[in-house]
């Protein structure tokens, strides 16, 4: 059987140190091992850790900002619906949250170095406010195509939105059921229609 490629295998050496160790304690040299090449071969391909952790997360999670920029790109693409749009939208986020969540966490109980991260990602221009700026962006462009009220506030209906799918990814792990009440589908709905009451033309 063909080895994959160095880069492939890099990837998902770090994908899974990371959800099973963490961010935080997933050295550049543990991921080089595990993906069975030299530390200085694991950067030819990436400059930092933060820029493989920035490839994982476009790579092997579920697309949410793929999805935000074709949606801002062509709102009324296949004349779907706002709600249809955000349903989806609630949907990739619940299930990127979810899989970032874990891999992210370790870094909150290292601030030295959650702040080395925080400058990293800042210098690569991205970060987790990109999905709820990319949301915003499409909620506005929705305004303008006159399928949302006005004056509605779209950052605060992008935040609220996403931030229960990020909620949502955690919530729950201490409960004795150890699950959200509502399935996956059933959450990104009606997480949707509820936003939607409060931004809609009808509202």
């Amino acid at each position: 059987m063909e080895q994959k490629p160095a880069r492939v295998r890099i990837i998902d050496a770090a994908h899974q140190l990371m959800l099973t160790i963490g961010l935080a304690r997933a050295t550049t040299k543990e991921i080089a091992r595990a993906a069975g090449c030299s530390e200085a071969a694991l950067y030819k391909h990436f400059s930092s850790k933060e820029e493989l952790f920035v490839a994982v997360l476009k790579e092997r999670l579920p697309k949410l900002n793929p999805l935000l920029q074709r949606l801002t790109a062509d709102p009324g693409a296949g004349e779907r619906t706002v709600e249809e749009n955000l349903t989806e939208v609630a949907r990739q986020a619940a299930l990127f949250y979810a899989q970032s969540f874990p891999i992210a966490a370790s870094l909150y109980a290292e601030p030295r170095l959650k702040n080395r991260h925080d400058a990293a990602m800042r210098e690569l221009g991205t970060g987790p406010h990109m999905p709820i700026r990319g949301l915003a962006g499409y909620l506005r462009s929705e305004q303008v195509a006159g399928r949302l009220r006005s004056g509605a506030d779209t950052y605060a209906a992008a935040s609220l939105l996403l931030g229960a799918c990020a909620q949502r990814a955690f919530a729950y792990d201490a409960t004795a059921e150890g699950r959200p009440p509502q399935s996956l589908d059933e959450f990104a709905a009606s997480v949707a229609r509820t936003v939607l009451q409060g931004i809609g033309t009808q509202a």
